[in-house]
């Protein structure tokens, strides 16, 4: 069986039971399960600390896990990233007290404060820069007001709770960070069924379907503005010189494509959600 790690809590959690319950797979039925077996698709879920999840894959005791890209570069393991999995997303960044610092080159020295220390102090070693780093496990916006930090990394949202203690971001950022399914580096049986499902519930989430009646002559313009995932599906009406047309659209784009496609002399413009898709 194909052993994966599912976060058991935290803003990981939630869209991780819906992308593997869109995918088929069987969920806990309650929050105090800790390992569910779901013999119909041979896999085995073990609910885990996010943190924890890329040791435990990297170790080898489990195949394949979904955590954090942040979690999953701090935690020092062997586990790898498979893919992106398009939620989740944050982005880390330094802060310091206003005016004092403008680039990461300024941290010379300096102690910084993170709940992420491996990589932060990975990547200040990429730019050439050493400083003290100082480990707390939880937020560190208030660090450098009582004295325990010059600086901190965190992820960063609106930089509103940042500003509210007095800092602000500066510098590149460390990471843009979403939810990763990550492996130990090797391809056990079912990966691939995985992965390829995975990658079904993103288009399902991220596309639609639009279909629209179009006179032939205008179709080049129509395709022009949407030409489909790969390609139109392109079908003759029984009215003489019209074609019925589906594409796949971005679903974030809907409503700008269904316009221009009105424009260019497009009617019966439809859309349909897509409840499970493989490409």
């Amino acid at each position: 069986m194909l052993k994966i790690a599912v976060p058991n809590k935290g803003s990981l959690a939630e869209t991780a039971a819906w992308m593997l319950d869109e995918a088929g797979y069987r969920g806990r039925r309650d929050g105090k399960e800790l390992i569910v077996v779901d013999a119909r698709n041979e896999v085995e879920f073990f609910f885990l600390r996010p943190r924890d999840i890329a040791t435990y894959v990297g170790s080898g005791a489990l195949d394949v896990g979904i955590t954090g890209r942040d979690l999953l570069l701090d935690s020092g393991s062997d586990a790898v990233e498979v893919e992106g999995l398009g939620f989740a997303r944050s982005t880390f960044r330094f802060a310091g007290p206003a005016g004092r610092f403008t680039d990461a080159a300024d941290l010379q020295g300096v102690r910084i404060a993170s709940s992420y220390t491996l990589l932060v102090e990975a990547h200040l070693a990429s730019l050439g820069v050493t400083a003290e780093l100082v480990r707390l496990d939880g937020a560190v916006e208030s660090a450098v007001r009582l004295g325990v930090a010059d600086a901190v990394a965190d992820v960063v949202e609106t930089g509103a709770t940042l500003r509210a203690q007095g800092l602000e971001v500066f510098g590149e950022p460390i990471l843009a960070s979403e939810a990763v399914l990550i492996s130990n580096g090797q391809h056990p049986a079912g990966l691939n069924t995985l992965k390829r499902r995975l990658d079904g519930v993103m288009v399902a989430r991220d596309y639609v379907l639009v279909d629209y009646d179009i006179e032939r002559s205008r179709l080049d313009a129509a395709i022009d503005v949407a030409h489909g995932f790969e390609s139109a599906t392109v079908s003759p009406l029984q009215k003489e010189g019209w074609v019925a047309v589906r594409v796949m659209v971005r679903r974030d784009e809907t409503n700008q494509i269904m316009d221009a496609l009105a424009d260019v002399g497009a009617r019966a413009i439809i859309v349909s959600r897509i409840h499970a898709a493989r490409i």
